[in-house]
């Protein structure tokens, strides 16, 4: 049992300190994502260290009342290798956005968790596709909000 126990810790810690294909210093791209309503966003990832990078995203958005909102997004991620080419990525972060419709113009910040899968193409492009999950503070953006995306980025 305690061999057992010792070859699952050490498999588990190789898997977690295993060290991934080399990320890109720069990608830049966009990424549509899906929330009630498709929408596009300008997106920049850089590398922090070996298997860190930051991630921003920045949208402008009009909706159908006319009412219009960006919202800049920071993630800081983990990056694993799950094959050759095929990374998986995790991470936190949060953000900021300004919501104005004809009557009001209010600031407001929101908290985000993300998961998300991408493969490496032999050019230098790479696609992902991942979910985040945000928890908004205030009432123009308040509560819990989720959204699927579809990235694609050029690798510098």
């Amino acid at each position: 049992m305690g061999k057992l126990f010792l070859f699952f810790s050490l498999s588990i810690a190789t898997l977690f300190t295993a060290k991934s294909q080399v990320i890109s210093k720069n990608a830049i791209g966009l990424r549509g994502n899906y929330n009630n309503d498709f929408r596009t966003e300008i997106t920049y990832q850089s590398i922090i260290g070996y298997t860190n990078r930051l991630e921003v995203n920045l949208g402008l958005f009009k909706q159908e009342d006319d009412a219009k909102y960006f919202k800049a997004t920071t993630i800081f991620q983990w990056v694993w290798q799950l094959a050759n080419k095929l990374n998986w990525h995790s991470g936190f972060g949060g953000g900021v956005g300004n919501y104005k419709d004809n009557s009001k113009s209010k600031t407001f910040t929101f908290a985000t968790g993300s998961v998300g899968i991408e493969y490496n193409f032999k050019a230098p492009v790479i696609m992902a596709l991942d979910y985040h999950q945000e928890y908004g503070f205030y009432d123009v953006y308040e509560g819990l909000k989720s959204n699927i995306g579809l990235s694609l980025r050029y690798q510098f």
